[in-house]
């Protein structure tokens, strides 16, 4: 390892007298290696099992992650529309309504957030670090299909742990744009629209009676925003503020931030006429 050399570590410097975590220090150097990636287990536990036993009905402590989002994104002639909403919460408690469910991966990857936020914001950050260090060894940007690749088998090493996450890796690389679905079972799809979160079968509806390859920018963009908001009409799991962006051949672009509210009068008066 590199930095351990820049450092003068060495393998025998590193001991844990009487730990029962570690039968001899090779592994633990070898966990430091691969640390960034790979999380130490103690040693005989097994995290799924011990999860279990907080999901049965006679536990006295009781684990249900309640949860829901809607989140956005489809591929079209000028790009990747990109829109979700900022909800958070817990069951029947709105823990924020500012979540930034949009994470900037690199200037021209996204990556978006549903299911549990701090399982997709860390392993999407994890994903951004290794984007940068591809691009460094292969003085190239790394592709689309590349980056949701290496999302999928990081997290398929944990199936089955707990892990929540159903995310959208967006882009442009040398093929155009891209777009595909990840999720915390190590699923990987492509196609050219995904809509994710308990408010996505009301953004489907509008996607589909909307969508075509051919549209402008402007309808678009008015396409994303309008199929947030009416599933944050309909959904009590969504709402808070309109985020979109706009994925181009130069990178992506924040477009706008829009509170629900503003957009219901809207949509409202656009009935009316």
């Amino acid at each position: 390892m590199a930095l351990a050399d820049v450092c003068g570590i060495k393998q025998n410097q590193f001991s844990l007298s009487g730990s029962a975590f570690r039968s001899d220090t090779s592994e633990l150097f070898r966990d430091v290696e691969v640390g960034s990636n790979n999380f130490s287990m103690p040693f005989n536990f097994d995290p799924v099992e011990n999860l279990q036993q907080f999901q049965q009905q006679d536990s006295k402590v009781k684990i249900h992650f309640d949860h829901g989002t809607t989140t956005l994104a489809f591929k079209f002639k000028h790009g990747v529309v990109v829109a979700v909403d900022s909800r958070a919460t817990a069951g029947p408690y709105i823990a924020s309504q500012t979540v930034k469910k949009v994470i900037e991966i690199n200037p021209y990857l996204l990556g978006t957030m549903a299911g549990g936020a701090a399982d997709c914001s860390y392993w999407e950050r994890v994903l951004a670090k290794q984007c940068r260090i591809y691009e460094l060894r292969n003085k190239e940007r790394i592709s689309v299909a590349a980056a949701s690749k290496l999302l999928a088998n990081m997290v398929y090493n944990y199936k089955g742990m707990g892990l929540s996450m159903g995310t959208m890796i967006c882009g442009w690389d040398k093929k155009g744009p891209g777009l595909y679905y990840v999720d915390s079972d190590g699923e990987r799809l492509t196609n050219n629209l995904f809509s994710v979160g308990s408010g996505s079968v009301y953004a489907y509806g509008v996607l589909d009676s909307g969508y075509k390859w051919d549209l402008s920018v402007k309808e678009a963009l008015d396409l994303g925003q309008r199929a947030i908001y009416h599933a944050t009409f309909r959904d009590a799991y969504s709402g808070g503020v309109v985020n979109l962006y706009h994925m181009k051949e130069t990178g992506w672009e924040f477009i706008s931030r829009t509170d629900t509210a503003e957009l219901h009068y809207k949509f409202q008066d656009e009935k009316k006429k």
